[in-house]
């Protein structure tokens, strides 16, 4: 019997399409190009919905049919699932597929076979038998993982974009624009006009991942509570949703539990148990990371169920090799972890592993690796992060925290490495090397908040320390934080004493790493304020040629600073420049806050030398937005605030107040980094 063909059967329209205009795009090149195509990702990123729209802008003459499989559970009445959808009738007595097939002969048209993850081998026979049989059938599949054909085509589909921490202008990102649509379609209204909602949708949507199916999910709390309630509710995603877990859901997609359980039950056990491991990490991580954390007499080859999960949309990969959970996927792995009994083990591996790299960072930093370890200590900060938090009121916790002073204070974490400093040290009392090292970092980074009080303090019981217990290199690290704090406050005889002390006491330990490099420079800049130019050239000079023997970046940028601020002293503006746009472009790369305010000043001064008032008073704008990023304004000190008062009292005179704020306005409103150096 014959059936009547018609154009096309797909769902009717639900709300519109938000963002993925480029992933539409070059969804619709695909289907242009290739018989088959796979839009896989993972549970809740919208893959039906953009197959739907994509297959609604197709214009094949027999049009777009949608075949929905969630519900079939049985692999030899696959093709009588799909062909029910296309309103093919059964024929007892040929098999379904070849009938199916048949009547596709000769057809123009696009299949759009959805959620094929659970039956990928009966699906890939299906597609195969078709296209071979219909040459002008296009197929559209959802999966959580390819179909596995050589034709296939794959475009993998991530969440939404989401405002980075802080964004003041959240509204511009498309997972926010989705959330806040869906909530005023259903009566809410998110955006009251008021700065702390937006922020708050900013939030909600950064703790959902910008999944999409998540946010539907966001937008229908928003009817009885407010985003910041929402956003600031504790738990993990599905409580955040109000999904309640010992609810029985009916149908794959009724919550974000049961649509990320359906991965789940898709999964063998060891790729069960990984994915309950992998949820130890609390941001992205790379495979080599997983692989030492997760393997164990249980799990003797996780490389295998690993690439396993990346092909079932668990796990995901990105082009750099780095590898994440998404939080949905991450949270639920962390129940099961819990049901387990290894949330504590794996917990101590995970530190143990960052404890052990931060170690190695620390001692390799001062050489031709510093940017690589400087580039990893940032790649890595969610992990280092979550390390010192499971053990920052111990022993190893301190340690920890104490290896990775170079990414607190010269890498620009300020604000969170006082922060862990100072904790660690109020659970650790007990005098230890580690102890002295997280005594004299946190000075560095009390000093950089303008906190000299508490920078003295620390300096003194660091030094202390280290006296009694013969830690020489301690010791002279505690001293040159108390030559700073002397030349901030204008004591250069004191200052240049206590400085060739610490670079004696340098000299004495057999690899000072870091610590004589950083002596170096501050010795030359209090030479130059003493107006002693000659030796601070050598020592300059010296140094430069140390920093590139090593291959050695910071502290060869903190000598370009110093060199700069010579100059510029002596009335070479070329020369003062060029050193300062040296120093500027490193400390930027480093991420270094401090190093790159000072920079930034000192190129406004050179401006101000040069009679360029309105750039200077740009810069100085530019400069404050970025020493209020992580402390006082100008670290607190007259040596440094006196400069830009200098400069800028410099610069009114010579523009005038009017001119000097509409510049020093368009300075703060630049994004640090971006146009600084213009």
């Amino acid at each position: 019997m014959k059936t009547s063909w018609q154009t096309g059967n797909l769902p009717a329209e639900i709300g519109g399409l938000i963002g993925r205009s480029a992933e539409l795009a070059e969804l619709a090149r695909l289907i242009g190009e290739h018989t088959l195509v796979t839009v896989t990702g993972p549970a809740g990123v919208g893959k039906t919905r953009l197959a739907v729209e994509a297959a609604r802008a197709c214009r094949l003459p027999d049009g777009a049919w949608f075949a929905d499989l969630a519900a079939e559970r049985d692999a030899g009445l696959l093709a009588h699932g799909v062909s029910a959808a296309l309103g093919v009738g059964d024929q007892a007595a040929r098999p379904q597929r070849e009938v199916l097939a048949e009547r596709l002969a000769g057809k123009r048209m696009l299949l759009v076979l959805d959620t094929c993850e659970h039956m990928i081998a009966s699906c890939r026979e299906l597609a195969e038998a078709i296209l071979a049989a219909a040459p002008g059938v296009r197929i559209l599949a959802t999966s959580r993982r390819p179909l596995g054909l050589p034709q296939e085509r794959v475009l993998r589909l991530e969440p939404l974009a989401v405002p980075p921490t802080g964004d003041d202008r959240p509204e511009r990102y498309d997972a926010v624009r989705l959330l806040a649509r869906r909530a005023e379609a259903l009566g809410a209204r998110p955006e009251g006009g008021a700065a702390a909602d937006r922020r708050a949708l900013g939030e909600l949507c950064r703790r959902l991942d910008g999944i999409p199916f998540a946010l539907e999910l966001a937008a229908r709390r928003l009817r009885t509570i407010s985003p910041g309630e929402l956003a600031e509710r504790p738990g993990d995603v599905f409580s955040l949703l109000g999904d309640d877990p010992d609810r029985i859901a009916e149908g794959r997609h009724h919550s974000l539990r049961t649509a990320v359980g359906w991965s789940h039950e898709l999964c063998g056990p060891e790729e069960r148990l990984l994915w309950a491991r992998l949820s130890v990490f609390p941001g992205g991580f790379d495979i080599g990371s997983a692989i030492t954390v997760c393997t164990d007499d249980r799990l003797p080859d996780a490389a295998r169920p690993l690439a396993r999960l990346i092909e079932a949309s668990v796990v995901t990969r990105s082009t750099a090799g780095r590898c994440r959970l998404y939080a949905p996927m991450r949270e639920y792995g962390a129940f099961w972890l819990r049901e387990l009994g290894e949330e504590e083990e794996l917990r101590r591996r995970h530190h143990r592993h960052y404890r052990e790299a931060a170690v190695r960072a620390e001692a390799e930093w001062a050489g031709r690796v510093q940017l690589d370890w400087t580039d990893w200590a940032h790649r890595e900060y969610p992990n280092l992060r979550a390390a010192i938090e499971h053990t920052v009121t111990g022993p190893d916790g301190l340690e920890l925290v104490a290896a990775l002073w170079f990414l607190w204070f010269c890498a620009g974490r300020i604000t969170e490495g006082r922060r862990h400093l100072d904790r660690a040290l109020a659970h650790n009392r007990r005098p230890t090397p580690a102890r002295t090292k997280a005594l004299w970092a946190s000075a560095w980074v009390a000093l950089a908040q303008g906190d000299l009080a508490v920078a003295a303090d620390r300096s003194l019981e660091a030094l202390e320390e280290a006296t009694d217990q013969g830690d020489e290199a301690g010791a002279a690290s505690a001293v040159h934080v108390a030559a700073v704090l002397a030349m901030l406050r204008d004591d250069l005889d004191r200052a240049l004493k206590l400085v060739c002390e610490a670079i004696d006491l340098f000299a004495r330990v057999p690899d000072p790493g870091i610590g004589l490099a950083m002596a170096r420079p501050t010795l030359a800049l209090i030479l130059g304020r003493r107006g002693d130019h000659e030796r601070a050239d050598q020592v300059l000079q010296g140094h430069r040629a140390w920093c590139e023997r090593q291959g050695e970046v910071w502290s060869r940028s903190y000598g370009d600073y110093v060199r700069s601020v010579l100059e510029l002293g002596r009335g070479d503006l070329d020369a003062a420049e060029a050193h300062v746009h040296a120093a500027l472009a490193a400390k930027w790369r480093l991420g270094d806050m401090l190093g790159s305010a000072l920079a930034v000043d000192q190129l406004a001064a050179v401006a101000a030398a040069r009679g360029d008032g309105e750039r200077s008073a740009r810069l100085l704008g530019a400069g404050q937005r970025i020493w209020s990023a992580f402390g006082g304004p100008q670290a607190g000190a007259r040596a440094f605030a006196s400069g830009r008062h200098t400069t800028e009292h410099r610069v009114r005179s010579m523009i005038g107040d009017e001119r000097y704020e509409a510049a020093y306005a368009r300075g703060t409103s630049l994004e640090p980094g971006g146009g600084v150096i213009d």
